[in-house]
C-alpha cells in the first residue's frame, strides 16, 4: 500500500508532467501515467512533422519515463470526444465570427472528465496535472485555484471552467515551482534530454499554428462562401474588400491589405452581412463588458459589485475593475479602457492570486 494514495497523473511527454508524475512518485503516491490521445495530425492538414501532446515521439517518451520509473502508463483515445466537442466548436465559434478558446474547453469539458472517468475505473482517488497553478480548500468547503509561483508560466486563466466536484479531487504539484526550478529538477533527476525539451505554444490540432488553413481545410468551399465581403467604418462607409470574416480577429492591424496612412484596427466582426469593421486605437477600446457560461470558483455567486482584476486574454496583465451577477451574466465595468475585447474568447476574474471564475466574452 502507498503512502498517499493511488494518483493518475495526466503526462503528455513534455518536461512539467512528466517531473509532476517523478515527484508524486517520490513523494509516496501509487502513480499511473495516463496520455491522452487527442486529435489526428494527418486529418488536421499538416505539412510539417507531426510534434507536440499527441504526437508518437511525445507518447513514447511518457511510458518510457513511466517504465524507467516502475509505475504503470495508460494511452487513452478520446479523439473522437475532442473532435466533436472542442474542434467541432472552434470552427462553430470562427463561423459566428468569435475568437474561441479551446483549450479552456478542452480542459472543462474533455481532460477532467476523461481522466475522472479513467480515475475511477483504476481506483484512483486523486488526478493530477502538470499545470502550473496551485489549489486549496477554504473554510466554506469550496476549492480555490490561485496563481502558480511562476507568473510568466501561470495557467490557472484556463482552468476556470473546472467543476468544484473535479477541483476537489485533483492535485497541481508545480504550482509552488518556476520553470526554471522544474528543468533544474529534471536534470537532478537525471533527465537531461526530458530537461532540454522545447515548448509549443501552439492550439493542438492546429497544424503550423495557421488557424486560417485549418478552417479552409474542415469546412468546404469556405473560400468561395466568405471571400469578397466588405471592410467598412463605424459609420458603414466601405473602405476595401476582405478575404472571408473568420479569417480576421478583434484587434487585428496587419495583413488587412487595406491602407490609410494611420494604424487600423479590426473593432467588429459581423457574419451576418459578411463585414468586417476597421477602426482606430481609441474605437478599439472599451469599459465594459457582458461574460456568459459563467463558472464560479471562489464563491458561489457575486451578486453585489466586487473588486476584481480582470483578464481577458491569457497573456493580458489584467485589469481593475468591478463585476457582479446579472442574472446568468456577469457585468464587467472596467476602471480605466481595455483594448480588444474579442467575443469568444475568456474572461477571468482574480481577487488578489485567486480565481474567482470566468467566462466567455459577448
Amino acid at each position: 500500500m502507498s503512502k498517499h494514495g493511488r494518483i493518475l497523473v495526466a503526462m503528455s511527454g513534455g518536461v512539467d508532467s512528466s517531473v509532476a508524475a517523478i515527484m508524486l512518485h517520490e513523494q509516496g503516491y501509487e502513480v499511473i501515467g495516463l496520455t491522452m490521445k487527442t486529435w489526428d495530425y494527418a486529418s488536421a492538414g499538416g505539412s510539417s512533422k507531426e510534434t507536440g501532446c499527441c504526437s508518437l515521439d511525445s507518447i513514447n517518451d511518457a511510458r518510457a519515463l513511466a517504465v524507467g520509473y516502475g509505475f504503470p502508463h495508460y494511452i487513452l483515445d478520446i479523439r473522437s470526444e475532442f473532435g466533436n466537442y472542442v474542434i467541432d466548436n472552434f470552427v462553430d465559434e470562427y463561423l459566428a465570427g468569435r475568437t474561441p478558446n479551446p483549450c479552456v474547453l478542452c480542459n472543462t469539458h474533455i481532460k477532467w472528465e476523461a481522466l475522472l472517468k479513467r480515475a475511477d475505473k483504476l481506483d484512483c482517488e486523486f488526478i493530477a496535472t502538470g499545470h502550473y497553478a496551485n489549489i486549496r480548500q477554504q473554510d466554506s468547503g469550496r476549492y480555490v485555484v490561485s496563481k502558480g509561483k511562476d507568473e510568466n508560466k501561470d495557467q490557472s486563466y484556463v482552468l476556470w471552467g473546472v467543476s468544484q466536484e473535479n477541483l476537489a479531487r485533483t492535485h497541481f504539484p508545480l504550482g509552488s515551482f518556476s520553470k526554471p526550478e522544474i528543468r533544474q529538477m529534471a536534470l537532478d533527476m537525471g533527465q537531461a534530454e526530458l530537461a532540454g525539451k522545447s515548448e509549443s505554444y501552439e492550439i493542438c490540432f492546429v497544424p503550423d499554428n495557421d488557424y486560417r488553413a485549418f478552417l479552409r481545410h474542415k469546412v468546404e468551399d469556405l473560400d468561395e462562401r466568405v471571400a469578397g465581403g466588405n471592410f467598412v467604418l463605424a459609420d458603414g462607409t466601405i473602405v476595401g474588400k476582405h478575404k472571408g470574416y473568420p479569417f480576421y480577429t478583434i484587434g487585428q492591424r496587419k495583413g488587412l491589405g487595406v491602407a490609410f496612412g494611420h494604424p487600423m484596427f479590426v473593432t467588429q466582426i459581423n457574419p451576418t452581412t459578411n463585414t468586417v469593421v476597421l477602426g482606430t486605437q481609441d474605437q478599439l477600446e472599451r469599459k465594459e463588458a457582458w461574460v456568459r457560461n459563467l463558472n464560479l470558483v471562489k464563491y458561489a455567486s457575486i451578486t453585489e459589485p466586487l473588486e476584481a482584476v480582470t483578464k481577458i486574454r491569457y497573456k493580458d496583465a489584467g485589469s481593475t475593475s468591478s463585476i457582479v451577477q446579472i442574472g446568468e451574466h456577469m457585468k464587467v465595468d472596467f476602471h480605466h479602457n481595455v483594448s480588444g475585447i474579442a467575443p469568444g474568447q475568456s474572461a477571468v476574474f482574480y481577487e488578489g492570486n485567486d480565481l474567482l471564475g470566468g467566462g466567455f466574452l459577448m
